[in-house]
């Protein structure tokens, strides 16, 4: 992206719901134990340049979870903004599931505020 493409002001982000989401490793690796054990306990984080503005709430035992929570958070010479979905997990570290990265130039000139986008990268 090209050093002149920053964005300054206040970012809203709305998270509606996540769909298609797939299991982890390490959830099918209980699933011999626990029955159905493939679906997820998603939550999805809201980061500004690898720095985390917001979280979702998690939702139990689903791949498709809808939140409709928003995020707000003033934005300094911001580059991109990166959705992520993870497991959570009891113990250890929480699994990542997928993610998807947008710059603020291709959401500051979008066809329209009711634009929503296909980017997930999947683990």
């Amino acid at each position: 992206m090209s050093g002149g493409m920053k964005f300054n002001g206040y970012m809203k982000v709305r998270i509606g719901e996540a769909v298609g989401l797939q299991p982890t490793r390490w959830s099918l690796r209980h699933s011999l134990f626990k029955k159905g054990y493939q679906l997820l306990d998603p939550y999805i984080t809201v980061s500004v340049d690898q720095v985390r503005v917001g979280q979702t709430s998690t939702k139990q035992k689903t791949n498709r979870p809808t939140y409709n929570e928003e995020f707000s958070a003033p934005v300094n010479d911001g580059r991109q903004l990166e959705l992520a979905v993870f497991h959570g997990t009891p113990i250890g570290y929480d699994d990542f599931v997928a993610n998807c990265t947008v710059p603020f130039h291709d959401l500051l000139h979008g066809t329209g505020s009711s634009d929503s986008f296909e980017g997930w990268v999947s683990s």
